[in-house]
Protein backbone atom coordinates (compact mmCIF):
# COMPACT_ATOMS: atom_id res chain seq x y z
CA UNK A 1 0.00 0.00 0.00
CA UNK A 2 0.89 3.88 -0.39
CA UNK A 3 0.61 6.76 2.10
CA UNK A 4 0.77 9.97 1.65
CA UNK A 5 1.36 11.98 4.74
CA UNK A 6 2.80 15.29 5.97
CA UNK A 7 1.28 19.16 6.97
CA UNK A 8 -1.92 20.85 6.12
CA UNK A 9 -2.21 22.30 3.00
CA UNK A 10 0.45 20.86 1.35
CA UNK A 11 -1.54 19.19 -1.29
CA UNK A 12 -2.19 15.57 -0.49
CA UNK A 13 -5.30 15.21 -2.18
CA UNK A 14 -4.50 15.99 -4.88
CA UNK A 15 -1.38 13.91 -5.31
CA UNK A 16 -3.51 10.90 -4.06
CA UNK A 17 -6.31 11.29 -6.72
CA UNK A 18 -3.49 11.44 -9.21
CA UNK A 19 -1.56 8.31 -7.91
CA UNK A 20 -5.37 6.58 -7.78
CA UNK A 21 -5.84 6.87 -11.67
CA UNK A 22 -2.19 5.63 -12.26
CA UNK A 23 -1.69 2.48 -10.02
CA UNK A 24 -5.63 1.84 -9.86
CA UNK A 25 -6.30 2.65 -6.11
CA UNK A 26 -8.81 4.05 -3.15
CA UNK A 27 -8.14 6.81 -1.00
CA UNK A 28 -8.85 5.53 2.64
CA UNK A 29 -8.80 8.79 5.35
CA UNK A 30 -6.22 9.21 7.84
CA UNK A 31 -7.31 12.61 8.98
CA UNK A 32 -9.00 12.44 12.42
CA UNK A 33 -11.70 15.60 11.71
CA UNK A 34 -12.56 14.45 8.52
CA UNK A 35 -13.63 11.41 9.98
CA UNK A 36 -16.82 13.54 11.25
CA UNK A 37 -20.19 13.87 9.53
CA UNK A 38 -20.87 17.30 8.79
CA UNK A 39 -17.35 18.77 9.65
CA UNK A 40 -17.01 19.01 5.42
CA UNK A 41 -15.93 23.02 5.19
CA UNK A 42 -13.43 23.53 7.85
CA UNK A 43 -11.70 20.34 7.65
CA UNK A 44 -10.75 20.93 3.57
CA UNK A 45 -12.86 17.39 3.29
CA UNK A 46 -12.90 16.81 -0.89
CA UNK A 47 -15.56 17.57 -2.54
CA UNK A 48 -16.92 15.22 -5.58
CA UNK A 49 -14.83 17.01 -7.83
CA UNK A 50 -11.97 16.75 -5.97
CA UNK A 51 -12.19 13.26 -5.65
CA UNK A 52 -11.81 12.87 -9.48
CA UNK A 53 -14.12 9.93 -9.81
CA UNK A 54 -11.80 7.86 -7.12
CA UNK A 55 -13.53 6.12 -4.34
CA UNK A 56 -12.51 7.71 -0.85
CA UNK A 57 -13.09 5.66 2.48
CA UNK A 58 -13.83 6.29 5.59
CA UNK A 59 -15.07 10.03 5.63
CA UNK A 60 -18.20 10.72 7.79
CA UNK A 61 -18.11 7.82 10.15
CA UNK A 62 -18.92 10.30 13.65
CA UNK A 63 -21.34 11.99 15.22
CA UNK A 64 -19.92 15.18 16.05
CA UNK A 65 -20.53 14.40 20.16
CA UNK A 66 -18.54 11.04 19.97
CA UNK A 67 -15.16 11.17 21.33
CA UNK A 68 -11.88 10.34 18.65
CA UNK A 69 -10.40 6.89 19.20
CA UNK A 70 -7.55 5.89 17.25
CA UNK A 71 -8.23 2.17 18.40
CA UNK A 72 -12.16 2.17 16.72
CA UNK A 73 -10.37 4.20 13.65
CA UNK A 74 -7.63 1.58 13.36
CA UNK A 75 -10.23 -1.55 13.59
CA UNK A 76 -11.91 0.46 10.36
CA UNK A 77 -8.95 1.59 8.80
CA UNK A 78 -7.37 -2.01 8.52
CA UNK A 79 -10.42 -3.66 7.80
CA UNK A 80 -10.87 -1.40 4.47
CA UNK A 81 -7.22 -1.63 3.67
CA UNK A 82 -7.64 -5.87 3.74
CA UNK A 83 -10.80 -5.21 1.48
CA UNK A 84 -8.99 -3.29 -1.02
CA UNK A 85 -5.32 -5.48 -0.95
CA UNK A 86 -7.84 -8.67 -1.38
CA UNK A 87 -9.78 -7.07 -4.47
CA UNK A 88 -6.76 -5.86 -6.06
CA UNK A 89 -6.93 -2.67 -5.34
CA UNK A 90 -3.86 -0.23 -4.21
CA UNK A 91 -5.07 1.35 -0.63
CA UNK A 92 -4.14 5.19 -0.49
CA UNK A 93 -4.07 6.03 3.23
CA UNK A 94 -3.99 9.60 3.07
CA UNK A 95 -3.86 12.07 5.50
CA UNK A 96 -2.10 14.68 8.29
CA UNK A 97 -3.05 12.74 11.70
CA UNK A 98 0.35 11.29 12.77
CA UNK A 99 -0.95 8.79 15.21
CA UNK A 100 -3.72 7.80 12.86
CA UNK A 101 -0.95 6.79 9.92
CA UNK A 102 1.32 4.94 12.18
CA UNK A 103 -1.51 3.17 14.07
CA UNK A 104 -2.58 1.43 10.35
CA UNK A 105 0.89 0.91 9.16
CA UNK A 106 2.75 -0.49 12.34
CA UNK A 107 2.11 -2.79 14.89
CA UNK A 108 1.22 -0.44 17.76
CA UNK A 109 -0.42 -1.16 21.34
CA UNK A 110 -1.42 1.68 22.97
CA UNK A 111 -0.94 2.05 26.82
CA UNK A 112 -3.51 1.06 28.86
CA UNK A 113 -6.06 3.22 30.99
CA UNK A 114 -6.90 3.94 34.80
CA UNK A 115 -10.65 4.73 34.73
CA UNK A 116 -10.36 6.55 38.47
CA UNK A 117 -7.37 8.76 37.32
CA UNK A 118 -8.56 10.02 33.93
CA UNK A 119 -12.15 10.65 35.66
CA UNK A 120 -9.88 12.88 38.04
CA UNK A 121 -8.13 14.33 35.27
CA UNK A 122 -10.94 15.01 33.39
CA UNK A 123 -12.59 16.92 36.11
CA UNK A 124 -9.70 18.71 36.96
CA UNK A 125 -9.57 19.59 32.97
CA UNK A 126 -13.00 21.02 33.74
CA UNK A 127 -12.46 23.05 36.64
CA UNK A 128 -9.23 24.53 35.83
CA UNK A 129 -9.33 24.28 31.90
CA UNK A 130 -6.48 22.96 29.68
CA UNK A 131 -3.84 25.89 29.86
CA UNK A 132 -3.00 24.94 33.30
CA UNK A 133 -3.07 21.15 32.63
CA UNK A 134 -0.66 21.85 29.59
CA UNK A 135 1.57 23.96 31.54
CA UNK A 136 1.94 20.55 34.10
CA UNK A 137 2.52 18.37 30.51
CA UNK A 138 5.25 20.56 29.62
CA UNK A 139 7.01 20.42 33.08
CA UNK A 140 7.24 16.34 33.12
CA UNK A 141 6.81 15.59 29.43
CA UNK A 142 7.97 18.59 27.08
CA UNK A 143 8.03 16.45 23.88
CA UNK A 144 4.65 15.72 24.54
CA UNK A 145 3.73 19.66 25.16
CA UNK A 146 5.16 20.28 22.05
CA UNK A 147 3.11 18.27 20.03
CA UNK A 148 -0.21 18.36 21.45
CA UNK A 149 -1.83 22.20 20.88
CA UNK A 150 -2.99 23.70 24.22
CA UNK A 151 -6.49 23.48 23.92
CA UNK A 152 -6.69 20.16 23.17
CA UNK A 153 -8.02 19.18 26.59
CA UNK A 154 -8.57 15.75 25.84
CA UNK A 155 -5.31 14.72 24.54
CA UNK A 156 -3.67 16.37 26.98
CA UNK A 157 -5.47 14.71 30.11
CA UNK A 158 -4.42 11.14 28.12
CA UNK A 159 -0.60 12.06 28.31
CA UNK A 160 -1.19 12.95 31.52
CA UNK A 161 -2.69 9.96 32.13
CA UNK A 162 0.06 7.64 30.54
CA UNK A 163 2.90 9.39 32.01
CA UNK A 164 1.54 8.64 35.53
CA UNK A 165 0.48 4.94 34.81
CA UNK A 166 3.87 4.34 33.06
CA UNK A 167 6.48 6.66 34.93
CA UNK A 168 7.96 7.16 31.21
CA UNK A 169 7.38 9.93 28.71
CA UNK A 170 4.20 9.57 26.46
CA UNK A 171 5.93 9.24 23.21
CA UNK A 172 8.31 6.61 25.00
CA UNK A 173 5.19 4.41 25.95
CA UNK A 174 5.16 4.18 22.23
CA UNK A 175 6.91 1.03 21.07
CA UNK A 176 9.47 1.23 18.30
CA UNK A 177 7.27 1.29 15.12
CA UNK A 178 6.98 -2.52 13.21
CA UNK A 179 5.17 -2.73 9.69
CA UNK A 180 2.02 -4.13 9.79
CA UNK A 181 2.00 -3.59 6.43
CA UNK A 182 4.81 -3.64 3.12
CA UNK A 183 4.03 0.19 2.70
CA UNK A 184 5.29 3.20 0.83
CA UNK A 185 5.37 6.58 2.66
CA UNK A 186 5.33 9.52 0.84
CA UNK A 187 5.55 12.82 2.69
CA UNK A 188 4.52 15.99 1.28
CA UNK A 189 5.94 19.32 2.48
CA UNK A 190 6.37 23.17 1.07
CA UNK A 191 8.20 25.92 1.82
CA UNK A 192 7.37 27.33 5.59
CA UNK A 193 6.76 30.68 3.95
CA UNK A 194 4.69 29.11 1.30
CA UNK A 195 2.92 26.90 3.32
CA UNK A 196 2.08 30.06 5.68
CA UNK A 197 0.47 31.41 2.66
CA UNK A 198 -1.59 28.95 1.60
CA UNK A 199 -2.78 28.33 5.26
CA UNK A 200 -4.24 31.98 4.97
CA UNK A 201 -5.64 31.45 2.20
CA UNK A 202 -7.25 27.94 2.64
CA UNK A 203 -9.07 30.18 6.35
CA UNK A 204 -9.89 33.19 3.44
CA UNK A 205 -11.82 30.49 1.52
CA UNK A 206 -13.40 28.37 4.02
CA UNK A 207 -15.48 31.82 5.20
CA UNK A 208 -15.96 32.53 1.96
CA UNK A 209 -17.37 28.68 1.39
CA UNK A 210 -19.83 29.47 4.26
CA UNK A 211 -18.02 28.44 7.41
CA UNK A 212 -19.46 30.05 9.61
CA UNK A 213 -23.01 28.63 8.77
CA UNK A 214 -21.45 25.34 8.86
CA UNK A 215 -20.65 25.59 12.64
CA UNK A 216 -23.89 27.12 13.60
CA UNK A 217 -25.85 23.98 11.84
CA UNK A 218 -23.18 21.73 13.87
CA UNK A 219 -23.67 23.95 16.95
CA UNK A 220 -27.62 23.16 16.70
CA UNK A 221 -26.42 19.55 16.68
CA UNK A 222 -24.36 19.10 19.68
CA UNK A 223 -21.12 20.11 18.43
CA UNK A 224 -20.32 21.65 21.87
CA UNK A 225 -20.68 18.63 23.80
CA UNK A 226 -18.17 16.83 21.52
CA UNK A 227 -14.86 16.47 23.32
CA UNK A 228 -12.78 16.02 19.93
CA UNK A 229 -15.20 17.66 17.22
CA UNK A 230 -15.67 20.78 19.03
CA UNK A 231 -11.71 21.40 19.74
CA UNK A 232 -10.70 21.11 15.95
CA UNK A 233 -8.99 24.10 14.09
CA UNK A 234 -11.18 26.88 13.69
CA UNK A 235 -14.46 25.43 14.59
CA UNK A 236 -13.19 26.20 18.52
CA UNK A 237 -12.51 29.75 16.88
CA UNK A 238 -16.29 29.79 16.05
CA UNK A 239 -17.73 28.58 18.43
CA UNK A 240 -15.67 31.53 20.55
CA UNK A 241 -17.18 33.48 17.76
CA UNK A 242 -20.97 32.70 18.34
CA UNK A 243 -20.43 32.79 21.94
CA UNK A 244 -19.28 36.85 21.82
CA UNK A 245 -15.49 35.72 22.98
CA UNK A 246 -14.41 36.55 19.68
CA UNK A 247 -14.88 38.68 17.32
CA UNK A 248 -15.43 37.56 13.65
CA UNK A 249 -11.94 38.97 12.45
CA UNK A 250 -10.29 37.59 15.59
CA UNK A 251 -11.81 34.10 15.28
CA UNK A 252 -10.46 34.51 11.32
CA UNK A 253 -6.84 35.09 12.50
CA UNK A 254 -6.61 33.06 15.59
CA UNK A 255 -7.56 30.47 13.03
CA UNK A 256 -4.74 31.11 11.09
CA UNK A 257 -2.44 30.90 13.56
CA UNK A 258 -3.01 27.58 15.44
CA UNK A 259 -2.94 26.44 11.70
CA UNK A 260 0.25 27.41 11.22
CA UNK A 261 1.22 26.67 14.65
CA UNK A 262 -0.19 23.17 13.80
CA UNK A 263 1.65 23.06 10.16
CA UNK A 264 4.80 23.12 12.40
CA UNK A 265 3.46 19.86 14.99
CA UNK A 266 2.79 17.95 12.04
CA UNK A 267 6.00 18.79 9.98
CA UNK A 268 8.17 17.64 13.61
CA UNK A 269 6.18 14.11 13.98
CA UNK A 270 6.30 12.79 10.07
CA UNK A 271 10.04 14.12 10.21
CA UNK A 272 10.83 12.08 13.03
CA UNK A 273 10.25 8.89 10.85
CA UNK A 274 13.11 7.78 8.63
CA UNK A 275 10.40 5.24 6.66
CA UNK A 276 9.36 8.69 4.88
CA UNK A 277 10.17 9.76 1.37
CA UNK A 278 10.07 13.42 1.51
CA UNK A 279 9.03 15.16 -1.86
CA UNK A 280 8.53 18.70 -2.86
CA UNK A 281 5.18 19.58 -2.85
CA UNK A 282 6.09 22.51 -5.11
CA UNK A 283 7.85 20.38 -8.04
CA UNK A 284 6.07 20.31 -11.69
CA UNK A 285 7.05 16.82 -11.88
CA UNK A 286 5.96 15.74 -8.39
CA UNK A 287 3.14 12.55 -9.82
CA UNK A 288 6.09 11.16 -12.00
CA UNK A 289 8.27 11.47 -8.93
CA UNK A 290 6.11 10.11 -6.52
CA UNK A 291 5.79 7.05 -9.18
CA UNK A 292 9.05 6.32 -9.28
CA UNK A 293 9.56 6.19 -5.83
CA UNK A 294 6.50 3.74 -5.26
CA UNK A 295 8.79 1.90 -8.05
CA UNK A 296 6.63 -0.98 -10.46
Amino acid sequence: MVAVVGPTATGKTGLAVELAHRLGGEVVNADSMQLYRGMDIGTAKPTAAERGGVPHHLMDLWHVREPASVAAYRQRARAEVDRLRAAGVVPLLVGGSGLYVRAVLDELEFPGTDPALRERLTAELAAVGPAVLHERLAAVDPAAAAAILPGNGRRIVRALEVVQLTGRPFAASLPEPRPHYPAVVLGLDREPAELDERVALRVDRMWADGFVDEVVELAADGLREGPTASRALGYAQVLGQLDGELTAEQAREETVRTTRRFVRRQRSWFRRDAAVTWLDAADPGLVQRALSTIGP
